[in-house]
């Protein structure tokens, strides 16, 4: 994991809370203080739960699992959108679709619904054939469904696994995901409850530098899993070379001793002959 340090936090606002009004009581554990009406992030909960989520969840990437990233709110859809592409995970970050985990097989028919009217639009004749009004129709119905569900066009079975941006925002994904059994991490404002997710990173979940920081240290995390994981396909496949190998000159060297022993099967008699033959 890429080695953040507490200076890292303070210098991306991490630690900033949101007024004391607003906060939810079962963030305590994690509040430092209060000052000026804000309350203040206890940075070492901060460091300690984002080394437990990132080890968690490099782990899972690790056994070839993906890992959806779900940031609706306008300041966290572009940093959550590239790391996502970059690592090749699937990603919410236009709208949260209700059914998108729970009703995951209609949410499929919407996804091949896209990918038939891509095709369309770009297959010259049909684009021909039919009128400018329904070109228009469908394009528009294209764009739509790409918007909403362009982020998870290549996901061919349920996520191991959320990262979430905003636990009250998201509340109805964490909701879906519960029901699931999908294990959720996520940054927990002073305004959130923890306890409704399985990996809470106590952090500001407003500040762009914040979700950057905490976004980028995930997406480190996944990216060790995806090497690791490519390392273990390269010695399983060393060491299943090397068992053939072993396997084959086992066999070879059978073979050549399966030989060596039949000249002397066949000198036996002769020599019996020779010996009847003195008598």
């Amino acid at each position: 994991m890429a080695q953040i340090e507490y200076k890292d936090l303070l210098d991306a606002g991490v630690h900033f809370g949101h007024l004391t009004r607003k906060w939810d009581p079962r963030m305590a554990p994690y509040i430092f203080m209060e000052k000026n009406g804000i309350h203040i992030i206890d940075l070492n909960k901060t460091l300690a739960a984002l080394d437990e989520a990132c080890n968690s969840i490099k782990g899972i990437v690790r056994s070839g699992r993906k890992v959806m990233f779900v940031a609706t709110k306008k300041q966290a859809q572009e940093i959550v959108s590239e790391e996502a592409r970059r690592l090749k995970m699937p990603y919410v970050t236009d709208r949260w679709q209700g059914g998108m985990l729970t009703n995951f097989a209609t949410i499929r028919k919407s996804l091949k619904k896209m990918q038939t009217l891509d095709k369309m639009l770009k297959d010259e004749e049909t684009i021909k054939s039919i009128a400018k009004r329904e070109r228009l129709t469908r394009t528009r119905d294209k764009e739509k469904l790409e918007r909403v569900l362009g982020g998870i066009a290549d996901l061919t079975r349920l996520p191991a696994a959320l990262f979430v941006v905003d636990v009250k925002r998201e509340h109805i994904a964490v909701a879906e995901a519960h029901r699931l059994g999908i294990p959720v991490f996520a940054m927990c404002d002073t305004n959130s409850n923890p306890e409704d997710v399985d990996f809470a990173i106590p952090a500001n979940d407003d500040a762009y530098k914040s979700i950057s920081l905490i976004t980028l240290a995930i997406g480190k995390a996944i990216e060790e899993g995806l090497m690791e994981r490519k390392q273990d396909k390269d010695d399983q496949r060393v060491q299943e070379e090397e068992d053939a190998k072993r396997a084959e000159d086992l066999a070879q060297a059978k073979a050549e001793g399966a030989t060596a022993e039949q000249p002397e099967a066949e000198s036996a008699p002769a020599a019996v002959a020779e010996d009847e033959t003195e008598a």
